[in-house]
């Protein structure tokens, strides 16, 4: 087990309608898709329970009903357990996370999402991430970076950048034919995925006003010079399409290589 990370706090945003995903969406909220045998929700959370954060802030939204009956009635229910008929207790979690539920709407925009979970985070900073992506992720690493940054340039925020691998096979063309073939490579341009470090100060960047995405938001802490960015080299995974849950859950079975944690 790692050093105890030095933040608790971690909002998750739960609240969208996942419509690229509509063969599973239509009858559940997407971090409630199933990645084995529990949801990429959880595999999220002990991503980071591995480095001891415990207090999980979720934006709940669309189906946002269905999470909180899975963490308060479905999830003790996976693993093995006993009960005396006339005195049915259910069974302690093997988790022991704090869970707030906030109800942040169900056609909000993640920028006032977060906005709504201001009163719930007890500590600053504090972390933010997103419910449908998966990453052998060294949230300690993702701390120490964010620290280091405040000192030298005043940060507010520190995303999670990596680049990703193409969709597609690059072709380089000669003439009539195909001089060279790459299968799928990394690409050069790097890609937001989550796993934000983030100050009190965001919260002034936020209007109540307004419902746009927390992107536009990183867009005006970047113009201010604010934004801070942390380099993951490692496994990165969504799930945004049909295919990346078929993708996901073959890994799972094979070779999971986001599951850093051994409990």
């Amino acid at each position: 087990m790692p050093e105890k990370a030095s933040i608790n706090d971690v909002v998750v945003f739960c609240g969208g309608r996942g419509t690229r995903m509509s063969e599973k969406t239509r009858e559940m909220p997407k971090p409630l898709i199933e990645l084995g045998e529990f949801p990429i929700l959880w595999h999220i959370m002990k991503n980071y329970s591995h480095f001891h954060a415990k207090h999980f802030i979720l934006t709940l939204g669309y189906k946002g009903d269905m999470i909180i009956d899975y963490f308060l009635h479905r999830h003790p229910l996976m693993q093995d357990f006993s009960v005396v008929l006339d005195n049915i207790q259910v069974p302690r979690n093997k988790e022991d996370w704090e869970l707030s539920f906030i109800q942040t709407g169900t056609n909000t925009l993640t920028a006032k999402r977060l906005l709504q979970c201001r009163d719930s985070v007890r500590e600053f900073p504090f972390m933010a991430t997103y419910g449908d992506g998966v990453a052998d992720m060294d949230i300690r690493a993702l701390i120490e970076r964010h620290t280091d940054l405040k000192k030298k340039h005043g940060v507010i925020a520190t995303i999670t950048i990596t680049r990703p691998f193409s969709k597609y096979g690059i072709l380089k063309l000669g003439g009539d034919l195909v001089e060279s073939f790459r299968e799928k490579p990394q690409m050069d341009e790097f890609v937001n995925v989550g796993y934000m470090v983030l100050e009190k100060e965001v919260f002034d960047y936020i209007n109540p006003d307004e419902d746009v995405m927390f992107e536009e938001t990183l867009a005006d802490i970047a113009a201010d010079g604010k934004l801070g960015y942390y380099i993951h080299e490692g496994f990165w995974h969504p799930m945004d399409t049909y295919k990346d849950y078929v993708d996901l859950n073959k890994m799972w079975r094979e070779s999971p290589k986001w599951k850093i944690w051994t409990e």
